[in-house]
C-alpha cells in the first residue's frame, strides 16, 4: 500500500498506524529511504504508537536505541556499517528473540540479516515536503481512534486508543 505524507507530522502519523497494525510477537521493519526521506520521523511514530512516550531520536552513532512502550522497541541505523556481519556482532539475534519490535534504517546496507518475512518500509520524497510511503508485508488499519477516558482530562492525555479494521 502506497501513502502520501505532506508533513513530517504525517509521515508520524503513518508510523502510527503502522505500531497499532503489527501483528503479536517479534516483527523486523527494514526501512529503506535517502537521506532525509523521514525514516525516522516515521518510527518516532511507530514509537508513540507503541505507547512510548520518551523522545526517539537516530541512533546513528550508537546503532541501536531501546526503548520500553506497550511493546519494545530496537530502532537500528545501520548508515555507519559496513556488512550485515558487524550487525550480527551487536547481538542482532539476541534482539530478535526478545520478541520486540526491530525498526532498521539503512537496511540495504545489512541485506543478510534479513530472511523475507520482514514488514518493508520504502520512502521517496516526491516534492518539497511532500512523501511516498510504501508499506509491504502488513494492511495498515484505516481509522485511528482516540477514545477519550471516563472523566474528562484537564487536558488531552490519557485515554486509550484503538484501530479499526
Amino acid at each position: 500500500m502506497i501513502y502520501i505524507s505532506h508533513s513530517e507530522q504525517e509521515t508520524e502519523a503513518v508510523g502510527m498506524r503502522l505500531a497499532r497494525s503489527l501483528p503479536a510477537g517479534a516483527q523486523v521493519i527494514a526501512m529503506y529511504g535517502e537521506l532525509g526521506a523521514g525514516k525516522t520521523a516515521l518510527i518516532r511514530g511507530l514509537g508513540r504508537g507503541l505507547g512510548i512516550t520518551e523522545l526517539i531520536n537516530s541512533p546513528t552513532f550508537t546503532i541501536v536505541n531501546e526503548y520500553r512502550g506497550e511493546r519494545e522497541l530496537f530502532h537500528f541505523d545501520m548508515y555507519r556499517l559496513g556488512s550485515a556481519e558487524e550487525l550480527f556482532d551487536i547481538g542482532w539475534e539476541d534482539y530478535l528473540s526478545r520478541g520486540g519490535v526491530c525498526a532498521v534504517e539503512w537496511s540495504e546496507n545489512v541485506p543478510e540479516a534479513f530472511d523475507g518475512s520482514e514488514i518493508v518500509v520504502n520512502i521517496r520524497k516526491t516534492g518539497d515536503g511532500e512523501r511516498e510511503i510504501e508499506i509491504r508485508g502488513v494492511e495498515l488499519c484505516r481509522y485511528w481512534v482516540w477514545k477519550p477516558p471516563p472523566q474528562p482530562p484537564p487536558a488531552l492525555s490519557g485515554g486509550t486508543e484503538s484501530c479499526l479494521p
